[in-house]
């Protein structure tokens, strides 16, 4: 059955945007874990828009499930995710003036670089995820650089219009996966999923977590963080496995 973690940087969001102590995301990532989540996911950026130092440092302190570090191939971020010691990181493509990760990581392009952070993250026993498209050259990199994980770019799939455009991006989602398999990586998804769109992609057999933000972030607002995870979790155990 998949599982789900919470992206918890748009609580830290609210709390930059006065540059003050509230929301912590912290205490949210509690809050998660107390719904059920099975882990928490936290980018850690380059300009510090919204998650800092602080709190992926609190987070590994008091995070009883699993954390989950976004992260650029940046060697400063490298050397913290070394310090720090999260359980997993996922990494992703960054870039200054974006409002969200746009696309998936080029690890063909970059299998250099990423087999070396792939090296140093092993050998500090923490897992290594990639984040990208469900493109097989994307996914075979992300094998040969030892990755043990891989996060398949839901956006495109979130983005479609017709029906037409979701059957296809769905179709892509199940081919990417089921290639991954063959590649003996585990297969994560996530970007832009929400109530309204998760249950097409939660019934894809052998996906194994979801890494959801914004949309429980944006209805934490309304009903508090705990029931927004607590209903998310909800819909993705109804459509596991429905295919």
């Amino acid at each position: 059955m998949a599982v789900l973690n919470v992206n918890i940087d748009h609580v830290a969001t609210v709390r930059q945007a006065r540059l003050t102590d509230e929301p912590d995301p912290v205490w949210a990532a509690a809050q998660c874990e107390l719904a059920g989540a099975n882990g928490i996911t936290v980018h850690l950026r380059q300009d510090r828009r919204h998650i800092c130092d602080r709190d992926v440092r609190l987070l590994k302190d008091t995070v009883a499930s699993k954390l989950n570090l976004e992260m650029s191939m940046a060697e400063p971020i490298v050397k913290i995710a070394e310090q720090i010691r999260p359980d997993q990181v996922t990494l992703v493509p960054e870039k200054r003036a974006e409002l969200t990760t746009e696309g998936g990581l080029d690890c063909d392009r970059y299998k250099r670089r990423l087999a070396q952070v792939v090296k140093r993250m092993h050998k500090k026993g923490i897992l290594v995820s990639t984040f990208i498209a469900p493109d097989k050259a994307q996914i075979a990199a992300s094998a040969e650089t030892g990755c043990d994980a891989v996060e398949l770019h839901t956006g495109m799939y979130a983005n479609a219009k017709s029906e037409r455009a979701i059957k296809r991006r769905l179709a892509q989602l199940v081919s990417g996966k089921d290639f991954a398999l063959e590649n003996n990586l585990i297969v994560h998804a996530g970007h832009g999923l929400t109530y309204r769109n998760i249950a097409p992609v939660a019934a894809i057999r052998n996906l194994c977590e979801f890494n959801i933000g914004h949309s429980i972030v944006a209805r934490a607002v309304l009903v508090g963080i705990r029931q927004a995870t607590a209903q998310m979790i909800e819909l993705i155990n109804r459509y596991t496995n429905q295919d």
